[in-house]
């Protein structure tokens, strides 16, 4: 049986200026490869509504989950929300469990929920609130899409509250060889023996570090003997290389 598929979404004026360095995509990634979903692609748009509208309409249509991360918070910028309602025909309002939610929370801090904080609470009608334990405000489900916040922190909570709700699959296992050798030397080896073993994901990743110079060979799939299978034929082939040369 295949995994599920995924995308993300990230929304955010401030990532595609570079003000803010993007750290959600990693952290989704591994947790998805964790529970045996497969991420197959990641979209970038601005505080834009047509664009976010475009795709996170096309997103859910072509994959199991979709993941957004950015643009629901307090502030006038913030228009994930009222665009996922657009895109999917849904009423948009305040919603009472989340209003309950922000106040409790500010009360506690001493704070009044004002107009600013309440709109942190205007959720498609019908969406399911995603917890948030960092700082109240939730994200939400709508459909097969996963609306949650922008601040890593607050994201990877959220996460963590929706991934134990979701069909799993299973989980993606990765080995890393290091080699002191350039790709050229061993490309075409490595092209080669991979064709030996298609149930496996080959990536080969040059490096550069303190004048030291080679290149990482990063096996994926989810069976460990077939990937330490690959790594010990490699190994063999790349050491009988050396002899013949």
């Amino acid at each position: 049986m295949k995994n599920p598929t995924a995308s993300m979404l990230v929304i955010g004026d401030e990532i595609l200026s570079g003000r803010t360095r993007e750290s959600n995509i990693h952290f989704l990634a591994i947790e998805l490869s964790k529970v045996g979903i497969d991420l197959k692609e990641v979209r970038i748009v601005k505080d834009c509504k047509p664009a976010i509208i475009s795709a996170v309409r096309t997103l859910s249509t072509y994959f199991d989950f979709v993941f957004t991360s950015g643009g629901i918070g307090p502030t006038h910028d913030d228009i994930t929300s009222e665009c996922m309602a657009e895109a999917f025909n849904y009423k948009i309002d305040i919603n009472e469990d989340a209003r309950k939610i922000l106040e409790d929370y500010y009360l506690g801090l001493g704070k009044k929920l004002n107009s600013a904080r309440l709109r942190m609470a205007r959720i498609p009608k019908g969406a399911k609130l995603i917890k948030n334990s960092v700082s109240a405000a939730p994200g939400f489900s709508i459909g097969n899409v996963h609306v949650m916040a922008g601040v890593p922190k607050v994201f990877q909570t959220m996460v963590s509250s929706i991934l134990k709700t979701l069909k799993r699959g299973t989980p993606t296992l990765s080995r890393t060889l290091k080699l002191l050798l350039a790709e050229s030397e061993i490309a075409a080896l490595l092209e080669k023996l991979a064709l030996d073993y298609p149930k496996l994901s080959i990536g080969s990743y040059p490096f550069d570090i303190n004048n030291e110079f080679g290149v990482n060979i990063v096996v994926r799939g989810d069976s460990s003997d077939l990937i330490d299978q690959f790594i010990n034929n490699l190994e063999t082939k790349i050491k009988e290389l050396n002899c013949s040369t």
